[in-house]
C-alpha cells in the first residue's frame, strides 16, 4: 500500500518576538510532525510544538554554512514523502529575502501539497520596535526594502543605486551591516544628502535590540565603535527622526531582562504576562507538573475527606490548585457545593479568595498582609473553637504548620492531599542552555518546590553545578519561606517580593533588579537567538 504523502508548511516566524507569529503560523507549528527551523527563528516558539514532534535545526551562521540550501529543501521533501506534516519556521517573512521561492518549487515538481504561511518581516517591525515608522505623512509615503548582500559569485550588482539614491521614500535594507560603508557611500554618490538620518538596529524586537542613529555620513563610523554587529538592518530616510519621540520599546522598566519563570504552567501564566507588560521577555521552565494524587490509598483518603463536607466547621484552601482539584473531584462525585453549608472558609491570600469566588463561594477569613500559612493559622486561632472540625485540603508538599498548630490548640484536623507535586523537565535544554550563555537576567522562584526542582532539574540535564550556576544572575524570590528554602541550598536571593503575590514579584524585579538596557554584550547571546 502506497504511503500517503504529508504536506508542508512554509512559516514566517516573524522577527523574534515570538508574540508575533501570524496565528496561521502558530497553527502549523502545533499540527506538525516535524518543525524544520534556523536561527532566523526564535527558539520559544518550539514550546508549542504537540508530544513526539521531532524539531530539527539547520541554522545558518553569517560565515558558516552548516547545511547547504539544496539539502534543506530535499529535507523538506523526503520528510513530506513519509507521510509527515512539516513546517518549515522562517525569520521575519518567508518570501522576503527567505528563499521560500526555492523550496517550494522543488515540492511542487514533487508534486508536494503546501502552503506559504507569510510573516511579519523586520523590514517593518524592527524599525517600528525602535520607534522608527517606515511612513509618515509628514515625511514619506513610500518605503523600498534591499538585499544588503547578494550571491557572493555576482560580479556586478542587481541594486539600481541611483534610482534608489533619488527615490525620495525611505530604505531599508536587510543583512547588509558588513557591507554598510559601501552601502552608505553609494548612497551619497549618487546623490543622497550625507546629513540624510540614518540608524543601524541590531537583535530588533529581542531583548538585546540596540539602535545606533547618525546620518548617511557619520553612521558607519559610530556602529563601528557602538560594536553593533549582524544581525541589524539599516533604516535610511527623515523617519529616523522620529525616533527621538516615538521610541518606545526600550523605555518599558523591564526592557533587556530575560526572566526564567519556574511556576508550574497552570499557574504561570499570570507571572509571565506581568513581565512581559512590564517589557521584558518570560522564559518558562515549569519545574512543577501538577498532577491528581496517585494511588488507590491517596485516593481512597480523598475521596472519604470530601464525602464528608457536611461535617465540617471550617474549609481552609491554601492555594489556587487546592480549589481547583477540590471542586473538580467534588464534580466527579456529584457532589453539590451545597454540602459545605455548615462550614466557614478560609482562604489564605487574595488569587486563592478569587478561585473560590469563581465557584461562588465568599471566603469569611483570608489574612492581610503576609499570605504564608503563619499568618493564616494567627488569624485562624481568633475564630476557630476546640473541638471544631476542619477539613485541609492541600499539596503533597504543604508544611504542616497549620495542621499541627490547629490540633494544639485543640481542633480535629482532616488532611487531604488533592494534588501532588512532581518534578518536570519541560523546556529545560533551552533554559539550561541560555543559563548557561548568560542570556537568563533574573530566576523567579514561587514556592520552596521550585527551588529544589530547579536545581534537581538542572543536575538531571546535565550541569554540574547547579547553584553555581544560578548564583551568577539574580534570583528572587514570592516570600521569606521560599527565600529560607533557597539560602539552606546555597543560592544568594537578590530580593524578596514585600508581599506574597505575583505582582509584588514583578515590583521586585523592576525596582531592585540592575538595568540590563539595551547594550547587550554581543558575546552572551546563544546563537539560535540571532536573526537577520
Amino acid at each position: 500500500m502506497k504511503q500517503e504523502q504529508g504536506k508542508v508548511y512554509l512559516v514566517g516566524a516573524g522577527p523574534g518576538d515570538p508574540k508575533l507569529i501570524t496565528v496561521r503560523g502558530l497553527e502549523a507549528i502545533q499540527r506538525a510532525d516535524a518543525v524544520v527551523y534556523d536561527r532566523l527563528a526564535n527558539p520559544r516558539l518550539l514550546q508549542h510544538m504537540k508530544p513526539g514532534a521531532d524539531p530539527i535545526f539547520v541554522g545558518k551562521l553569517p560565515d558558516k554554512h552548516m547545511i547547504k540550501q539544496e539539502e534543506i529543501n530535499r529535507m523538506l521533501v523526503d520528510l513530506a514523502l513519509q507521510g509527515k506534516t512539516v513546517t518549515r519556521l522562517k525569520g521575519g517573512d518567508p518570501s522576503v529575502f527567505g528563499r521560500v521561492g526555492e523550496e517550494a518549487e522543488l515540492l511542487a515538481e514533487h508534486g508536494i501539497d503546501f502552503e506559504i504561511v507569510p510573516g511579519i518581516t523586520s523590514a517593518i517591525a524592527v524599525p517600528a520596535y525602535a520607534g522608527i515608522p517606515v511612513t509618515h505623512r509628514d515625511f514619506t509615503s513610500s518605503f523600498s526594502v534591499v538585499t544588503g548582500h547578494e550571491y557572493p559569485n555576482k560580479t556586478y550588482s542587481s541594486v539600481n543605486w541611483e534610482n534608489l539614491a533619488n527615490a525620495s521614500g525611505t530604505i531599508v535594507f536587510l543583512m547588509g551591516v558588513a557591507n554598510m560603508d559601501t552601502i552608505c557611500q553609494q548612497l551619497m554618490v549618487y546623490g543622497r544628502n550625507p546629513d540624510t538620518p540614518a540608524a543601524v538596529i541590531r537583535m530588533g524586537t529581542w531583548m538585546e535590540q540596540r539602535t545606533v542613529t547618525g546620518t548617511l555620513d557619520t553612521l558607519p563610523g559610530l556602529v563601528k565603535e557602538a560594536g553593533l554587529t549582524s544581525p541589524a538592518i539599516i533604516i535610511v530616510g527623515d523617519v529616523v527622526k522620529l525616533r527621538a519621540k516615538l521610541a518606545w520599546f526600550e523605555k518599558r522598566p523591564l526592557f533587556g531582562k530575560r526572566v526564567l519563570v519556574t511556576r508550574a504552567r497552570e499557574q504561570a501564566s499570570e507571572l509571565v504576562r506581568q513581565i512581559e507588560e512590564k517589557g521584558g521577555e518570560a522564559i518558562e521552565f515549569p519545574v512543577i507538573r501538577i498532577r491528581r494524587p496517585e494511588g488507590e490509598a491517596a485516593a481512597r483518603t480523598l475521596d472519604e475527606a470530601i464525602r464528608r463536607l457536611e461535617d465540617y466547621d471550617w474549609v481552609l484552601f491554601t492555594s489556587v490548585n487546592g480549589v481547583d482539584y477540590t471542586f473538580e473531584r467534588m464534580a466527579e462525585l456529584r457532589m453539590d457545593v451545597r454540602t459545605m453549608h455548615r462550614a466557614k472558609i478560609a482562604a489564605v491570600g487574595p488569587k486563592t479568595q478569587e478561585a473560590l469566588l469563581n465557584r461562588g463561594l465568599v471566603a469569611d477569613l483570608v489574612p492581610s498582609g503576609s499570605f504564608q500559612a503563619e499568618s493564616m493559622l494567627e488569624l485562624l486561632l481568633q475564630f476557630v473553637k476546640p473541638g471544631e472540625h476542619v477539613f485541609l485540603p492541600k499539596s503533597d508538599l504543604s508544611r504542616p504548620v497549620l495542621a499541627e498548630g490547629l490540633r494544639r490548640f485543640g481542633a480535629r484536623v482532616t488532611e487531604a492531599n488533592v494534588y501532588e507535586n512532581v518534578l518536570s523537565l519541560e523546556g529545560g535544554d533551552l533554559a539550561l542552555g541560555m543559563l548557561r550563555a548568560g542570556a537568563i537576567h533574573a530566576v523567579t522562584f514561587t514556592s520552596s518546590s521550585t527551588v529544589t526542582n530547579v536545581l534537581e532539574a538542572l543536575g538531571k540535564l546535565g550541569e554540574a553545578d547547579p547553584v553555581g550556576l544560578l548564583n551568577r544572575i539574580e534570583l528572587y524570590s514570592i516570600g521569606p519561606v521560599t527565600a529560607e528554602t533557597a539560602a539552606k541550598a546555597g543560592l544568594h536571593i537578590h530580593a524578596t517580593a514585600e508581599q506574597s503575590t505575583v505582582a509584588s514579584l514583578v515590583e521586585a524585579i523592576v525596582h531592585k533588579g540592575s538595568q540590563v538596557g539595551s547594550p547587550a554584550d554581543e558575546n552572551t547571546v546563544p546563537e539560535q537567538l540571532g536573526k537577520e
